[in-house]
């Protein structure tokens, strides 16, 4: 009986053990991909509309929500993607193409919301059009 639960244990902890891995890789994939620099750069917007002394207390906080939206959104990339599907687009990341897109999210994210709010604006003459 010791030896069943041993061996069950010990298969426990090997599953836990790579559902670990899998968990580290995807959010090493985020960060390598950018993600991370995007919820920073939102995020560094809210801490202007806190007072001074308040920042520190508000900044321990909002990492630790940060945390959580990391962990969530893992495990949301879990259910989609295999651990193989994470290890290659971590080599893909690792590549100079790959180094080349990540560097460069913080900009298509500036200029996609620009092209976007332009959308909008052509978008609300359209309504305005079909609506009167």
């Amino acid at each position: 009986m010791k030896k069943i639960l041993l061996a069950f244990v010990l298969c426990f902890m090997t599953q836990m053990s790579f559902a670990q891995d899998f968990k580290s890789d995807t959010k090493k994939y985020m960060d390598m991909s950018g993600q991370f620099k995007i919820f920073e750069k939102l995020t560094s917007q809210l801490e202007e509309n806190v007072p001074q002394e308040k920042k520190a207390e508000f900044n321990k906080e909002l990492q630790s929500s940060l945390n959580l939206l990391m962990d969530k959104m893992a495990e949301m990339y879990m259910t989609e993607f295999t651990h193989q599907d994470i290890k290659e687009l971590i080599k893909f990341y690792e590549s100079p193409l790959g180094k080349k897109l990540s560097s460069k999210s913080g900009v298509l994210m500036e200029k996609g919301e620009k092209v976007g709010q332009e959308w909008a604006m052509g978008l609300q003459g359209l309504m305005m059009k079909y609506m009167q």
